[in-house]
């Protein structure tokens, strides 16, 4: 079986990668010229646990190809995968669909023979019926159906993700569609993966309302997180109460400075306009929404508290910058909202994470200062801030950070360290939720 992918960022790079691992043949298409050319290189523009060697053995292989000519690359291709990017609309918040409909209609002017369209960008409601439109319009000569594949990767576990996934929902009015999209699933059917088959619209409502649902969890629990500091409680022991009851369960609830990344902020704010304009406001992702882009801005203002409100002259270390650990995305972490704020404040900045420097450079402001490790961002620190659960963050001996540092300030935003090992070790520590 032979399928095209449209677009070879992250989605449609890991996508197109582990399609190739199934032992589909793969070609990935990409109007990035050097982004290209990397690949097939074999150099990875993204930073993803295993990512580089199912690349590169499937690229050994003949499996996974490269081109930025969309004529080559779909053709023979029975299904073609949009997979481009869908950012925020600036303005009013929808999510911006013009790679998605030109992609669309460059695919559609060069096709040769009946083919699949499948979405695997996220899109809102009504996407897939416009697709329809205008792939008719442009070739009505030729059998296009289309269908809609959403997909449910977590960065950082993105290969487990697709290799092993909760389920698969493909959604489509065409019977043709869901034979050739269960035949490429097919390897998934030995592990009894769930396929999930429902029309276009309820597989791209099913997408943003599962983003919604976890946006709105971690806010939740955040908030708790913030109750248990007045009343003495601990969130870890309130969240694992919670998450032993399997209505609920256990993950993300986690307590920490907000959440951020390539999917929650722009899916809930989509969902949030597209619910508005069809009557039926969603209020609990608008308040979602509302209460996290406060939270980043209060874990700042939790640090200037513990400074004595007074940042100017001060030098802060933080460690981890991407939105969350394993992956170099810095897309609406809470780092780009809350070291600004510490900067205006006067503070200078030493950071460092093990994967995200080389994004967050050209992102956060002069005064962040970029370190070679955890320990030259605490050096001289008056105050350390824990930003991102990196592994490597977890072992640092408490005695390690207090030699390096000049003083004793710690906040972690994410709840890792034990805190009578740092008080112990001299530390003013603060964690989130805990007493």
């Amino acid at each position: 079986m032979r399928i095209a992918v449209i677009g070879a960022g992250y989605v449609g790079l890991v996508s197109g990668a582990c399609f190739a691992e199934f032992g589909t043949e793969v070609v990935l298409v990409d109007t990035d010229a050097a982004k290209i050319a990397a690949l097939r290189e074999g150099r990875i523009p993204i930073y993803e646990p295993g990512l580089d060697r199912l690349v590169a053995d499937n690229s050994a292989e003949g499996r996974l190809r490269f081109t930025t000519d969309i004529a080559e690359g779909i053709a023979g291709a029975e299904a073609v995968f949009l997979a481009v990017g869908t950012p925020s609309r600036r303005g009013d918040g929808h999510a911006d669909l013009t790679y998605v409909f030109a992609a669309a209609e460059q695919v559609a002017r060069a096709a040769t023979q009946p083919f699949v369209l499948v979405t695997k960008s996220t899109v809102p409601v009504g996407t897939g019926a416009q697709l329809r439109e205008l792939v008719a319009r442009i070739r009505p000569d030729l059998e296009i159906q289309v269908a809609s594949n959403p997909e449910f990767l977590r960065e950082g576990n993105a290969i487990g993700d697709f290799m092993r996934p909760d389920r698969v929902v493909i959604g489509t009015d065409s019977d043709r569609a869901l034979t050739v999209l269960r035949r490429l699933y097919r390897p998934l059917y030995l592990i009894e993966t769930p396929i999930v088959a429902t029309s276009i619209e309820t597989a791209e409502l099913i997408k943003y309302a599962a983003n919604a649902f976890l946006a709105a969890k971690v806010t939740f629990i955040n908030q708790v997180a913030d109750l248990c500091e007045k009343v003495g409680a601990d969130v870890h022991d309130v969240a694992r109460g919670m998450g032993l009851d399997g209505r609920i369960g256990r993950k993300f609830l986690h307590a920490g400075p907000g959440y951020g990344g390539s999917c929650f902020p722009k899916d809930t704010l989509a969902l949030a306009r597209t619910a508005r304009d069809a009557g039926a406001p969603i209020t609990l992702v608008e308040a979602t929404i509302a209460a996290n882009d406060a939270r980043k801005l209060a874990m700042a203002d939790r640090v200037l508290h513990a400074l004595g409100g007074d940042a100017a002259g001060k030098v802060i270390g933080v460690l981890g910058l991407a939105f969350k650990p394993e992956t170099d995305d810095m897309r609406d972490a809470p780092s780009l909202d809350i070291l600004p704020r510490l900067a205006a404040a006067g503070a200078t900045l030493r950071a460092f994470d093990p994967a995200a420097m080389a994004h967050a450079k050209a992102l956060l402001p002069q005064a962040v200062q970029f370190c070679e490790n955890a320990l030259d961002a605490a050096a001289g620190a008056d105050a350390l801030v824990l930003l991102t659960e990196w592994n490597e963050f977890r072992a640092l001996a408490p005695a390690r950070l207090k030699a390096a540092m000049r003083g004793d300030v710690v906040l972690d935003l994410r709840n890792v360290w034990d805190p009578p090992a740092m008080r112990e070790a001299g530390f003013r520590y603060a964690s989130i939720g805990r007493p």
